[in-house]
């Protein structure tokens, strides 16, 4: 496996919002639900060991562009509008849409990034952010595996960025293409283990 170094690592969270984590939401992805403790494992063990933390939102309108062609909910259900509101029964309350989910609690320090497609680095500031950081490793966790997290994981290795995915910490809608991205990633793009491994790794450097 490749090495990865606390003082060279920054973590990366991947669209973990009330839009698709809250039961109802426009793109519900389910199985995001139980991604939250293993979020919340890496988060803690990032900010003992003083990495950067970045959260990444996907978001959407009020312009039509390509992508809303495969995501028809972002007309129907205004679904990621920036300053849009949806109630989510287990919350109880109306939320943002776009909000990283309360779960997470984003701290003033932490990166926040909005983007309007499915990487993390197009035509964001995720690049510049690792190198003012200096930063030449990323772990990834986030949804959806085979989508938003891909498309980051693709991008990072070819801006070479040493990248090591979260297995327990990615999600899908979609069990096989979850497991083929998974078994991609192995094979051509990054490292890729559970939470507990990735913590026991680190923490030895």
């Amino acid at each position: 496996m490749l090495k990865f170094e606390t003082d060279k690592t920054a973590l990366v969270i991947v669209d973990l919002q009330n839009d698709f984590v809250r039961i109802g939401a426009a793109l519900e992805v389910a199985d995001a639900r139980k991604t939250i403790p293993v979020a919340q494992k890496l988060i803690a063990f990032a900010r003992k060991k003083n990495m950067p933390i970045v959260f990444t939102k996907f978001v959407a309108g009020p312009k039509r562009t390509l992508l809303w062609n495969w995501s028809p909910q972002i007309k129907e259900d205004s679904c990621c509008f920036r300053n849009f509101k949806r109630y989510y029964l287990e919350e109880g309350k109306e939320l943002e849409v776009t909000d990283i989910i309360s779960e997470l609690k984003p701290e003033p320090h932490d990166y926040i990034i909005e983007k309007y497609g499915y990487s993390s680095f197009r035509n964001t500031a995720l690049q510049d952010i690792l190198a003012a950081e200096n930063r030449d490793s990323i772990i990834v966790l986030g949804t959806v595996t085979q989508i938003c997290v891909e498309d980051t994981v693709h991008d990072a290795f070819h801006l070479g960025i040493k990248t090591l995915v979260a297995k327990d910490g990615v999600s899908s809608f979609d069990s096989q293409l979850h497991d083929a991205a998974i078994k991609n990633f192995e094979m051509k793009y990054a490292a890729v283990a559970d939470s507990d491994s990735i913590i026991k790794m680190m923490s030895e450097n």
